[in-house]
Formats: C-alpha cells, sequence, structure tokens
C-alpha cells in the first residue's frame, strides 16, 4: 500500500491501551512500513518525540498525564507539515474533536477503527510530510547556493572595486595605506554613530573609492607641481562626478551605491563652500561628511611630496577649527572620542616614507 519512498518514514504510535497498541504496530508494518515506534507510556513517548525526527504521530487522547491534548500542547512548536499528528481515540464528541483540532492534530479518526481507512488517511499525510521535507531540503540547499553566489558576487566587487582604487592610487600621491586608513577610520565613525554592523562593513569598504575619479584626471594636471591654473583647477574639481559616474556604471549593489554617494560628495563643505553640488550642513550625506573629515584629517598626519606631516595637536586643532565651516561640528566632537583609535591606525597602517618635500600643491 504504502510506495517505496515512504515506507522508511518514522511513524509514532502512542496508546496507552497495548492491545490498541500493537494492532495499530501491527497494522502500519502489515501495510508496509519499517519504522514504527509504539510507547504505552504517554511521558515516555513524549520525551522521545521531542528528541528525535518523526515523520507522522497516530495519538490516543484519553490517557493518564500528560494525556493527548497535554502532549498536542507540548509539540506546539513542531513544523505540522512536516511531522503531522492523527488523533486516534475513543473520545469521539464534538468538543474534544474540536480541542484537538485546535491544539495543532492534522486529522481525527475514532474506535472502533476502520483500519484500511486509517491506513488511507496515514498514507496520505505521509505523502504531504514527505513532500514538506524534499522540499524544505531543496529551498535550503537554493538558499546556499544563493548564499554562495551572492559571496562570490561580494568578493568579485571587493576586489574589482580595490583594483580601482588601487589604479587611482598610483596615478597621484596617495598610498595604498592611506585609503585602507580612510576606511577604518570611517568604519570607526559610523560604528560610534550606532550605525548596525552590515552599514559599518559598508562604509569601510566604500570610503577607500573616494577618489577613485582622479583616473579620469589628465597626468599633466593630476601630476602637475605647483599651483593649478583656475582652468586646471576646474578640470580637477570634475573627479567626483567622474568618481560617481564610474562606481554608478560598474554595477548595482549596496556597497557600489555608497562608494557612488560618497564620491561625489566627499569635497562638499558644511557651510556650503564645497563642490561639485555647493550642498550645506545635513543636505550633504552623512557618509559624504565622515570620510570628508577622515580625509582630511590623514593626509594632515602623513607626510607628502609637498608637506611634512602635521604633529596630532596641530591636525586636530584644524578640525575644531574648522568645526561649521568645512566639517560637520557633531562629528568633529565625535572625533574627540575617536582620536586614539585613529591615531592607533597610522602607526598600524603606516606610509612608506616620503623624500623632502616639494613645491607640489596638494590635489584634493
Amino acid at each position: 500500500m504504502f510506495a517505496e519512498n515512504l515506507r522508511d518514514l518514522t511513524v509514532v504510535v502512542i496508546d496507552d491501551i497495548r492491545a490498541n497498541l500493537r494492532l495499530l504496530q501491527a497494522s502500519l508494518r502489515a501495510f508496509g512500513m519499517r519504522q514504527v515506534v509504539g510507547f504505552s507510556d504517554p511521558a515516555e513517548g513524549l520525551a522521545w518525540l521531542r528528541d528525535n525526527s518523526w515523520d507522522l504521530l497516530l495519538l490516543d487522547l484519553d490517557m493518564p498525564q500528560p494525556n493527548g491534548f497535554e502532549v498536542l500542547r507540548q509539540l506546539a512548536d513542531r513544523d505540522p507539515s512536516c511531522s503531522p499528528v492523527i488523533i486516534v481515540t475513543a473520545l469521539g464528541d464534538v468538543e474534544n474533536r474540536r480541542q484537538g483540532l485546535e491544539l495543532g492534530a492534522d486529522d481525527y479518526v475514532s474506535k472502533p477503527l476502520d483500519l484500511t481507512e486509517l491506513m488511507l488517511r496515514v498514507r496520505s499525510k505521509l505523502q504531504l510530510a514527505h513532500a514538506s521535507r524534499a522540499l524544505r531540503q531543496e529551498r535550503a540547499q537554493l538558499e546556499d547556493k544563493v548564499a554562495s553566489r551572492t559571496e562570490q558576487l561580494r568578493s568579485s566587487y571587493e576586489s574589482l572595486i580595490r583594483s580601482l582604487t588601487l589604479a587611482a592610487t598610483f596615478r597621484d600621491n596617495e598610498t595604498g595605506n592611506h585609503i585602507l586608513r580612510i576606511g577604518e577610520s570611517a568604519a570607526l565613525f559610523a560604528g560610534a554613530l550606532g550605525q548596525a554592523a552590515e552599514a559599518v562593513e559598508l562604509i569601510r569598504l566604500a570610503a577607500p573609492m573616494h577618489d577613485i575619479g582622479k583616473i579620469g584626471i589628465p597626468d599633466q594636471i593630476l601630476l602637475k607641481p605647483g599651483r593649478l591654473s583656475d582652468d586646471e583647477r576646474q578640470t580637477m574639481n570634475r573627479h567626483p562626478g567622474i568618481g560617481h559616474e564610474i562606481l554608478t556604471t560598474a554595477g548595482q549593489s549596496p556597497l557600489l551605491a555608497l562608494a557612488a554617494e560618497i564620491a561625489l560628495h566627499h569635497h562638499e563643505k558644511w557651510d556650503g563652500s564645497g563642490y561639485p553640488a555647493g550642498l550645506a550642513g545635513t543636505a550633504i550625506p552623512l557618509s559624504a561628511r565622515i570620510v570628508a573629515l577622515c580625509d582630511v584629517y590623514d593626509a594632515l598626519r602623513t607626510a607628502r611630496p609637498y608637506k611634512p606631516a602635521w604633529s596630532a595637536e596641530r591636525a586636530q586643532g584644524y578640525l575644531r577649527e574648522q568645526a561649521g565651516l568645512h566639517f560637520d561640528p557633531e562629528l568633529v566632537t565625535l572625533f574627540g572620542t575617536l582620536a586614539g583609535p585613529i591615531e592607533a591606525l597610522l602607526q598600524r597602517l603606516p606610509d612608506d616614507p616620503v623624500e623632502g618635500a616639494g613645491d607640489r600643491e596638494p590635489r584634493g
């Protein structure tokens, strides 16, 4: 009667009348079931059900405690699609039937039994349980594949982004460790602001791409010693827009979207005197306000071909002077609690020594 794929499913029978228990077990085996577990002690049966995997329960109601109703209450957290329950009892009145179904039973068969009808119901429930378990397994495998593919895509995005970012540093006076420090210090700010771990990780990865648009600036301007002319400065100031375009056309992901936002707005200033859009105050995205402060502080604290490194005291004094002008004043205040960890980044991720300072203008 039972198909081969159902024969090894586990059917549990709980009935305190041993004769009834033996009859049900023998009938299930006669119809082809190989895994039949029986209990005349409902407490022992309930303990077994809590500790083992099973596919169908045939449950009497009128038993010593825990009776069938209590067993159903104790099994309320099961997945009924994978572990259904058929009540098999002499309590056939409407009230008991309703209570059993309300407590989570999936079907109800009254004694005396029609064994053929019971086996048909058992087969139906086992087919549903088997299909539900197979579907759950397939869904889990699919979720694993999706998670794996998502991780592969994320890794590919990160590798691409790091390559593009590194390419930008090769054409400018910045260093690879500078861009790593910007990511780490921006993540410190995001964490201190109470952002979720996922958001902290996004800004850690996105912030290093803030100057990626410099890839599109001609060498004669990007690498020019001395000061830029007005026309050259206008060309140089195009790099936020170029970076935004590069990142928005690279693909669609939360990481690239955040990186594009930072690239476009990290030269805006709190008082509205920045570029490219002249945004002011909180109209500047928070991510860009964070990166602007981190970028300037790191540049001040490290030596470049055009300047020596500033001391921590001098650089932090400059941040305070520019609070409400260049920088978000609340972020400057927050910097006071993060100065130690950010200074530690300079020790952990130092730049290579810079030969004597020249007359080259910084290309911010």
